[in-house]
């Protein structure tokens, strides 16, 4: 689908929380942002300030480590409102992956994985949502927001699935192309953008 005269939307992934720091599969897990997550939030922040973007509003997913994250960068920018909680915008449910170590993904998984320099991604594993079903989440996630703002300036602060699958709906990229394609870190920011192919913004990096 073709948007005319929409709000321009950024993705950007929360800071780093204590199963990121042990290789844990987080999915729906709900831990806080570590002191590193919390450096990578404020970065992040920093970086958008520095860039001169400006964001007409800022929505979260309902998990803690993402709308701390929200929360960080909303008090950095300026930003004197809480960011919206936007509940489509909750981590892919990992099903009975979640909670387990990152390392066992392939034992578990396999054949029904996509690997990639840096992740290992878990298809249909029982009680997981499929990458299809969070397109059609990612859809509906663009299609409320963009019904809120017309030509503003609007960023969502969420997690690696849903956040890239966002992106692949609203690029109309396949999916396990986007899982390919790029990694997307703890503290990225994505523009989705149809006509932009650049990914991941390259923000000023900071000492904090």
């Amino acid at each position: 689908m073709i948007y005319f005269m929409a709000a321009e939307i950024f993705i950007a992934r929360h800071g780093q929380n204590q199963d990121n720091a042990n290789h844990i599969l987080n999915g729906r897990r709900d831990l806080p942002l570590t002191e590193t997550g919390r450096k990578q939030a404020k970065d992040l922040a920093m970086g958008i300030k520095e860039v001169g973007l400006e964001f007409e509003a800022i929505y979260s997913s309902p998990l803690q480590r993402a709308h701390e994250t929200a929360k960080i960068i909303c008090r950095t920018l300026g930003i004197r409102i809480d960011p919206i909680v936007l509940p489509s915008l909750i981590e892919r449910d990992f099903g009975v992956m979640t909670g387990v170590d990152q390392s066992k993904v392939e034992e578990m998984c396999a054949p029904n994985i996509i690997k990639t320099d840096t992740v290992t991604y878990f298809l249909n594993p029982e009680g997981a949502e499929t990458f299809p079903e969070l397109v059609k989440r990612g859809h509906n996630a663009l299609e409320e927001v963009r019904s809120r703002h017309d030509t503003e300036n609007v960023l969502l602060v969420c997690h690696g699935d849903i956040g890239k699958m966002i992106y692949a709906s609203a690029t109309n990229k396949p999916w396990d192309d986007v899982l390919r394609d790029f990694h997307f870190g703890n503290g990225d920011l994505i523009e989705v953008s149809p006509n932009d192919d650049a990914h991941k913004i390259k923000l000023p990096q900071h000492n904090l």
